[in-house]
């Protein structure tokens, strides 16, 4: 996955296939699926990266840091892992390790997808996949610099709604200083930078802000809205 340019994202929570295909016909930069906190499974899992097709990559924010639930999406053929709470850098090789075929890690080989095509394709592609960590705690933000530092992570996130939680604050400019400074993290280290964003506007404002990636828009917000809208237009 190219992280050379900026990336508007798309965040799906709902597990429905026919979204990605709707998502992905709006052209964004990448999918995410939130394997995490949403209602996917492994079967809806293996359709959404299909229907999402060649053309838009697909981010898998994974259920925890452990080899199987980032291995899974990978093996499903998601372009990239982002890796949630991330704090230490231990975490974040451990992240690494997870993500990687040996030698530089030690995901097992395996899965329809990486093998349609033979060894050597999944040997290639896995040199394509982005290893992201998402960083999400007061404890993560501290140590950010460490974080960044850990040779194979490809780029940081910032969850900014966990991160409200461990903060105990959900205070805009306290929320935009932590945000700030990993983001210096990740310059300093020649990485990337995303952010979590709940619209297109404030998606707009990241990515002039020096972030590489946002999102422009997620499903729930989206469903939501879109009936809300309809009700008061019928009040």
């Amino acid at each position: 996955m190219s992280l050379e340019q900026s990336i508007d994202l798309i965040w799906l929570s709902l597990g429905s296939v026919a979204l990605v295909e709707f998502a992905a016909h709006a052209a964004p930069g990448a999918i995410v699926l939130d394997l995490q906190h949403g209602l996917w499974e492994r079967g809806t899992l293996e359709a959404a990266i299909a229907a999402a097709g060649s053309d838009v990559p697909v981010i898998a924010r994974c259920a925890e840091n452990s080899p199987h639930a980032i291995a899974q999406p990978l093996d499903a053929g998601a372009a990239s892992v982002l890796v949630p709470l991330v704090e230490t850098e231990a975490d974040a090789r451990q992240a690494v390790a997870a993500g990687r075929y040996p030698p530089l890690g030690r995901r097992s080989a395996g899965g329809v997808r990486p093998l349609l095509a033979g060894v050597e394709a999944m040997l290639e592609a896995d040199r394509q996949v982005a290893v992201g960590v998402l960083i999400e705690t007061v404890r993560g933000v501290e140590n950010a610099a460490a974080i960044a530092a850990v040779p194979g992570v490809d780029y940081l996130f910032v969850g900014t709604g966990d991160l409200a939680l461990s903060r105990g604050t959900g205070d805009p400019e306290v929320i935009a200083r932590d945000c700030a400074h990993v983001l210096r993290a990740a310059r300093e280290a020649g990485l990337p930078c995303g952010v979590f964003t709940q619209d297109a506007a404030a998606a707009r404002t990241a990515l002039a802000n020096g972030y590489r990636l946002a999102v422009a828009a997620n499903d729930i917000d989206v469903a939501k809205q879109g009936f809300l809208a309809a009700r008061r237009a019928l009040a």
